[in-house]
């Protein structure tokens, strides 16, 4: 896929990213990120892509070498209340306002842009393609990471250190076993069917 250039023009260029819409649990978390044209960073790739290692060390360089950052959540309340699209956008939003530096252009990742009245353009896989999603969307994930491990330890038993609130196995499990958590998103499937379940009379 070919690099992404920013319109011929622009002299403030943001980048936006979101970590976790698809987790069963917690908040989406995005960054919106903006970079010098020389910042002198390297590696940035798509956060997925990359070792929790790398990730921590672009982390360091990206908010210390960023002319400014700024990190958007949607909570869970707000997942459940909008869904996780409306949420996302909401996120995002909130990020690019954040920036002590608002951008003239705004490169967001993905198929499609919150409605706000910055110029911009949604980019397909654009966090492996546009250093600055890419650099947001690292801190997004970091970010999001390390509240997930602080999860895991006041929410014990769904793995959530691991997994960071991802469907899996033994995420399914745990919901069977314990059921959901007050972080937990209850319009999300596996989590609506138990609540259901133990909503149900026993006969």
């Amino acid at each position: 896929m070919k690099p992404w250039k920013a319109p011929r023009g622009v002299k403030c260029l943001a980048g936006v990213d979101e970590v976790g819409r698809g987790p069963l649990a917690w908040d989406v978390v995005t960054a919106a990120v903006i970079l010098p044209a020389n910042h002198g960073i390297e590696g940035l790739a798509d956060s997925k892509a990359l070792s929790a290692r790398q990730r921590e060390n672009l982390y360091k360089d990206i908010i210390s070498r960023a002319e400014c950052w700024c990190v958007g959540r949607a909570t869970v309340t707000e997942i459940d209340r909008f869904n996780i699209l409306q949420a996302t956008m909401m996120a995002m939003r909130r990020a690019v306002m954040g920036l002590k530096i608002q951008p003239d252009f705004v490169a967001v990742d993905g198929n499609r842009l919150p409605q706000w009245e910055y110029k911009g353009e949604a980019v397909v896989k654009g966090d492996g393609r546009v250093e600055v999603i890419s650099a947001a969307s690292i801190i997004a994930k970091v970010v999001r990471d390390a509240e997930m491990q602080e999860m895991d330890k006041k929410y014990p038993g769904y793995g959530f250190a691991k997994n960071k609130g991802y469907g899996t196995v033994q995420h399914l499990e745990a919901l069977q076993r314990i059921g959901p958590s007050p972080i937990h998103r209850r319009t999300f499937g596996p989590v609506r069917n138990e609540l259901e379940l133990e909503q149900s009379p026993l006969f």
